[in-house]
């Protein structure tokens, strides 16, 4: 019908997001889906009880818009823990219904019209629809290459007199790569003076491998005061499908969070709150990464296998690049899509995580994974023969 010819285009990016093609494509041809972002092991048994204890004692109606103050309450005491911060868990602490969520909310509560936002890439294909459909423009600043470390220099130039924010990702998606200490001190040093605020996507901030520490912007006093971080229960328990995330920000940049989330979300999955802060109380939990790194230095032998170079072994996150530019001159969503049809192997082209499609021919392999799903992948991509 003609009406819907005017429909408003909110973002310029596809209608349908490389992670549903690449999935849809997998089961196209029966592949082995190590594309999209999901682990297909169970999560812990004593979490599923939890949630069922939840359902049965009756925690089935709307909780509090902020959150169950237990689960606010049950954050704050983890992060004493871990990272030695004190947070208040009425007014900086927002419960929200998955990280991506709390990311479009976070932009919401800040930007508007003519307003820019410094995008570090490759980076997380939610991030600039985002940025775009609350009518700020997207300025892409690439990282270094195959180190995947930022370029100071190059996102000091973009800073302008219209950046209202930058957005960082640690431990990143794509890369695996992590920010130390001295990079959030460079970044502080950047932004020191101006008005940018900072929004922190550190979903994956529990999947630290080889003895290394996360360092979390709320563990930064003088970024913790600009800055919204957001995490992800779904990454550190593998329970994606939860879909449950929160949002950490100093009490003004809360307010100004809540003041939206109350009238999009307002309330999150009240039984799934209560199982999750019974189970960050425990005392014997499996610390997250010790699962995931078993998984990544299985992989990581298992593509010894295969004629792929591996980059850098994953520093945190689910992923591990590699790179198949000595193999084919193909683009990578076209190698990527040979791989999925022909030796029944789903991946992810870096291509889609760059605004430009920079296409370095490299691939984003998913290692969360059961052992048996990984060591069928890789006996089928040591048959590449090209």
């Amino acid at each position: 019908m003609k009406m819907f010819q005017n429909l408003p285009q909110k973002h310029r990016s596809a209608d349908i997001s490389i992670f549903s093609v690449m999935s849809a494509l997998a089961s196209q041809h029966d592949a082995i889906n190590l594309s999209q972002g999901f682990p297909d092991f169970p999560i812990d048994p004593e979490l599923g009880a939890l949630l069922h204890e939840a359902t049965v004692k009756g925690w089935n109606q709307y909780a509090p818009m902020t959150g169950l103050p237990q689960l606010r309450e049950a954050i704050a005491a983890d992060f004493k823990r871990r990272y030695a911060v004190n947070l208040n868990p009425d007014t900086e602490i927002s419960i929200t219904p998955g990280a991506t969520y709390a990311i479009y909310s976070a932009f919401s509560a800040i930007l508007g019209p003519g307003d820019e936002v410094i995008v570090l890439e490759p980076a997380y294909d939610s991030y600039i629809p985002n940025i775009e459909m609350n009518g700020a423009k997207a300025v892409p600043v690439k990282l270094v290459p195959h180190t995947f470390a930022p370029d100071w220099q190059a996102i000091k130039d973009a800073i302008s007199t219209k950046t209202k924010a930058i957005i960082i990702n640690t431990p990143h998606n794509p890369t695996g790569s992590i920010w130390a200490h001295k990079d959030w001190n460079q970044l502080a040093d950047l932004v020191r003076d101006t008005s940018i605020f900072i929004l922190s996507d550190e979903v994956y901030e529990q999947l630290i491998f080889d003895e290394q520490s996360h360092y979390s912007i709320v563990q930064h006093p003088e970024l913790r005061e600009r800055s919204f971080a957001v995490f992800s229960f779904g990454k550190a328990f593998h329970n994606t499908g939860w879909k449950m995330g929160y949002c950490i920000a100093a009490p003004m940049l809360t307010q100004a969070f809540r003041r939206l989330h109350q009238f999009l979300g307002f309330s999150v999955n009240t039984p799934a709150q209560f199982a999750l802060a019974q189970y960050l109380s425990l005392d014997k939990r499996e610390a997250p990464n010790t699962l995931l790194q078993s998984k990544r230095d299985y992989f990581l032998e298992l593509m010894k296998e295969t004629p792929f170079t591996l980059l850098a072994p994953a520093a945190g996150s689910y992923f591990q690049l590699a790179s198949y530019a000595h193999m084919s001159d193909l683009p990578d969503t076209a190698f990527a899509r040979l791989l999925t049809e022909k030796y029944g192997v789903a991946t992810i082209p870096i291509s889609a995580f760059y605004s430009d499609k920079h296409d370095d021919k490299i691939l984003r392999f998913c290692f969360a994974k059961k052992e048996e799903t990984l060591k069928a992948a890789i006996e089928r991509l040591a048959k590449i023969d090209l």
